[in-house]
């Protein structure tokens, strides 16, 4: 199970220049944030799947892929913000970077004071979470909050019970509405690293939780498949 966040939020950061990356790491943990680090792209991306960050700090020059190229893939199932550091000044790739998906671009070299305010000011922009614990699917409304399911059946309504495999798998997938979850980040949030290979068990809870939910569950309207990727909650 995913530990417990800090109060100032996590944030990964992909930057492969070793002393750069020991600096961003002593700072931001001394102002309460928790930190993962990855100093390769796709390294990154699997660590953003098993481990989502509330924002990340994006190195473009690395060396395995660019970090455009990171924050293309990223954005195609998190809108967590990305603030891009880079020693590339020019507009190019400024654009190429911000047209990708980024957030913000600070030049290296850089004060760190400032970028820490544009690390807060990201944050407090960040809409990637909705903002209550309600949700709908179909006749059920789910109160995360609450750990209850009710199905506004008649003459009255109806407690739905999930299983503790199922309730996990929904509030991934309710925490990340309207966003693609990859199947490798689903299966790490309920089974940890190594399971990567079991993905038929997610085809058998996510059956099992759109007999439970969904009015229709041959035509789910909510709980979608996105084939060979994972799967997504449409509010």
């Amino acid at each position: 199970m995913r530990s417990t966040r800090s109060d100032a939020g996590r944030v990964l950061i992909v930057e492969d220049e070793p002393a750069l990356l020991r600096a961003l790491q002593i700072n931001l943990r001394a102002r309460g944030y928790e930190v993962t680090v990855s100093s390769a792209g796709q390294d990154a991306l699997v660590e953003a799947a098993r481990r989502p960050p509330d924002a990340v700090l994006l190195d473009l020059g690395l060396p395995d892929l660019d970090g455009t190229e990171v924050i293309r893939q990223l954005r195609s199932w998190s809108a967590a913000p990305v603030i891009v550091l880079s020693g590339r000044a020019g507009s190019g790739d400024k654009i190429g970077a911000l047209d990708a998906g980024a957030d913000d671009y600070v030049t290296k070299p850089f004060s760190m004071e400032e970028l820490l305010a544009r690390l807060r000011a990201a944050l407090r922009r960040d809409t990637h979470r909705p903002a209550g614990d309600i949700f709908t699917i179909g006749s059920c409304v789910v109160d995360l909050s609450a750990h209850t399911v009710v199905r506004n059946s008649r003459p009255e309504p109806e407690t739905v019970h999930l299983t503790r495999t199922e309730w996990r798998m929904l509030e991934v997938l309710l925490r990340s509405a309207g966003q693609l979850v990859p199947s490798a980040r689903l299966l790490a949030e309920l089974w940890g690293p190594g399971a990567e290979d079991s993905t038929h068990y997610l085809r058998f809870h996510m059956a099992r939780l759109r007999r439970k939910l969904e009015d229709d569950p041959p035509r789910p309207r909510h709980l979608l498949t996105e084939p060979g990727m994972g799967y997504r909650y449409q509010p």
